[in-house]
């Protein structure tokens, strides 16, 4: 046989190849009414779990969204969740945060090295370890050194989640606990280690960096929220505080195992760190707008802390390696008295979940965890 025909029998056999690949990846997408049956069967799932009542569940796979709502609102009573029902996502709303900080970085408007100093007005000497200050990146990675929650009495109320009485000591905690009062024992606070080095949760942070936020834009908090959002993400019900027209349509909730339905959560001074409200069809423009990974979704999934091989943190986002299934993903829980969450941003297969109940106890956040671990092996397994 002559090179040539060698040569065209080898480019024959090549292109054959990549046509058959082809086929063959695309026959193991799935089908988006097997991903419609695979959400209909975690969500019914999950509500038939202890406690669980009620279950809402967004998708977004490869372009397209899925959204299931199930079970009952009132426990032993008709009526399931809809579209145009407002939940509270609790601590999810920490990436919310997180985004609109990653905004500010790219315009210019403040450095991740910035002493939160900066922005305060009036002295904060305590605001410092050993003459390192806490600087705007420890805020977004939860190493800043400050307590989950102010006032410091909300970290005893929150020691045990489950009891009866932490609805109810929050909101007197909260009743008239304003801006004002969130900077005054933010004077007191005592910043245990080196900024920067250790993780620990804090809430507290969330709320300072809307303050951060609040003074470079000079603007409310909640307004930045929402316009950023609307124009960015087309999401037009996230808000901080509902409107009397809308109270009926946020979600009842059930705290640990109380039978009767509880409170909403307390608000808080800016309510970054989690008072959120929205809808599931508004979360799932949440998940494809993270999906589309524009230049500010890029940014506020960029490392700013790393703590080991598998675990490291983002603009509040955790970011999680190591996971054969999931590959490297973005995730963040959210729970108030009566309501917890989870997002999943799982951009290897171009898939996003968000899963939420109307029930918060100590069991929920693992039975979402499985919810979410059966559902991404139903879609990726294909």
């Amino acid at each position: 046989m002559s090179t040539t025909a060698r040569n065209w029998q080898w480019l024959i056999a090549v292109v054959l190849s990549a046509v058959l690949l082809a086929v063959g990846c695309e026959g193991r997408k799935m089908p988006p009414k097997d991903v419609g049956a695979a959400v209909d069967e975690v969500a019914q799932t999950l509500i038939e779990q202890p406690l669980l009542h009620s279950a809402s569940i967004g998708v977004a796979y490869r372009g397209q969204t899925f959204i299931r709502h199930r079970g009952e609102m009132v426990a032993g009573r008709p009526g399931m969740p809809n579209d145009a029902t407002l939940y509270e996502i609790g601590s999810l709303s920490k990436t919310l945060a997180g985004t609109l900080m990653a905004r500010a970085v790219l315009e210019g408007r403040l450095d991740l090295e910035d002493d939160v100093r900066t922005f305060l007005q009036g002295d904060y000497p305590n605001l410092q370890y050993q003459g390192q200050p806490i600087r705007v990146r420890h805020l977004l990675s939860h190493t800043s050194g400050l307590p989950n929650m102010l006032p410091e009495r909300a970290n005893t109320v929150l020691e045990d989640f489950s009891d009866h009485r932490v609805p109810g000591e929050l909101n007197a905690l909260y009743a008239h606990y304003g801006k004002p009062d969130f900077l005054r024992d933010l004077h007191a606070v005592q910043i245990p280690r080196m900024p920067g080095n250790e993780y620990a949760y804090s809430s507290a942070g969330t709320e300072l960096t809307a303050h951060i936020l609040e003074r470079v834009y000079k603007t409310d908090y909640a307004s930045l929220l929402r316009g950023f959002f609307s124009d960015s993400a087309a999401m037009t019900s996230i808000s901080i505080r509902l409107e009397d027209s809308e109270k009926d349509r946020l979600a009842i909730g059930y705290h640990s195992d109380n039978p009767v339905p509880t409170t909403p959560m307390p608000q808080l001074p800016w309510g970054a760190s989690g008072n959120v409200k929205a809808t599931v069809p508004d979360m799932v423009k949440y998940l494809q707008f993270q999906l589309a990974n524009g230049p500010v979704v890029k940014e506020s999934h960029r490392t700013l802390a790393r703590f080991d091989d598998e675990f490291s943190i983002g603009y509040f986002w955790n970011i999680v390696a190591g996971d054969h299934q999931k590959g490297v993903y973005y995730a963040h829980h959210g729970g108030v008295p009566r309501s917890q969450c989870y997002i999943y941003i799982m951009p290897e297969h171009d898939l996003s979940i968000f899963v939420i109940t109307n029930q918060s106890g100590d069991q929920t956040a693992s039975a979402m965890e499985a919810a979410v671990d059966t559902l991404v092996g139903r879609i990726v397994a294909r």
